[in-house]
């Protein structure tokens, strides 16, 4: 959270600097001493200032300002975007940063289709996004482990619905992590037809390292949409968690119109939209986490998968039976 707010506040103030409105006030010094402030905060501080901060709020500042059409802002911003994240543009498909109208455009970039080979095979399932495994395993009966002791309801992930968090009852789940510089579009692990999305609501607790060892129940706890499939190795979950200064999360199919009251909100869908394995099925704006799920007995994950480990859109991450 607190990389993003200097991100963006930094964003800002170079660019009011650049124009002459804050030269008086304002060097690269200061900048630099802000950051080192920001992390060097003990970490368990920048935990409990989530607690109370408008997160909300704040969310939707951070996805006004990655809407800015204004040239020199948006143009700022994905320039600070891929000097401090180390973006790979020349993977892009338009590697011309004028062609982006927005911030938000340049984060959700397109990426060449040969940069992104798909693993082959029907019954291989390929990691969904570019980011790194958070966890990956076994469900223990109705338990997923986040991290350290910390375990998270899959009734209460799936939105309360008891009925449907059996279906994973024993199951297996991965869990997704995309940092900044990541491509930010969410594929299907395996072809599959849509029945059934859940809205749910929540808070916009950030989704990094630190918080995932710190805050309990964390993905249970924030706004995320779950999305129903059927599959060759019979229901998979793809699970879009939402997250602190994050502008929305988008699919390829129309989304359910979101109560007003935050109440949970289930869409069944009776005309079939199937998606290939590979295809796109939604994206992230200013990043998050995609967990997936599947049945007890249903597939196999790669023994070589570990905590933490780099994966791309496309690679092979395990085996429906």
């Amino acid at each position: 959270m607190y990389a993003k707010i200097v991100f963006i506040s930094r964003v800002l103030i170079e660019e009011l600097c650049r124009v002459g409105v804050l030269r008086i006030i304002y060097d690269n010094s200061f900048v630099h001493f802000y950051e080192l402030i920001i992390l060097l905060m003990p970490k368990s501080f920048r935990v409990l200032v989530q607690y109370g901060c408008p997160q909300h709020l704040l969310s939707r500042l951070a996805g006004l300002i990655a809407e800015c059409r204004w040239k020199w802002v948006k143009n700022c911003a994905i320039k600070l975007l891929i000097n401090r994240h180390k973006v790979n543009v020349s993977e892009a498909l338009l590697e011309n940063l004028e062609d982006y109208p927005t911030f938000n455009s340049f984060f959700t970039r397109q990426l060449k289709l040969a940069v992104r080979p798909i693993a082959p095979g029907e019954n291989c399932i390929i990691s969904p996004v570019d980011g790194c495994i958070s966890q990956i395993g076994h469900i223990k009966e109705n338990s997923i482990f986040q991290a350290k002791k910390f375990y998270f309801n899959t009734t209460t992930l799936l939105g309360g619905s008891s009925e449907l968090a059996e279906l994973f009852e024993n199951g297996y789940f991965a869990t997704f992590y995309l940092a900044p510089k990541d491509y930010h579009r969410v594929h299907m692990p395996l072809a599959g037809t849509l029945r059934k999305t859940i809205y749910i609501p929540g808070k916009l607790f950030s989704v990094n390292y630190v918080t995932t060892q710190t805050i309990p129940n964390l993905f249970a706890r924030n706004e995320r949409l779950v999305c129903l499939f059927d599959t060759i190795a019979g229901p998979m979950v793809v699970i879009l968690v939402g997250a602190m200064l994050v502008g929305s999360i988008q699919t390829v199919w129309p989304m359910p119109a979101r109560s007003a009251k935050k109440r949970v909100t289930e869409e069944d869908y009776s005309y079939e939209i199937f998606l290939e394995r590979s295809a796109e099925l939604g994206c992230f704006k200013m990043g998050s986490t995609a967990i997936v799920l599947f049945a007890k007995d249903k597939i196999n994950w790669l023994p070589t998968l570990k905590e933490n480990g780099v994966v791309k859109m496309g690679q092979a991450v395990g085996e429906a039976k």
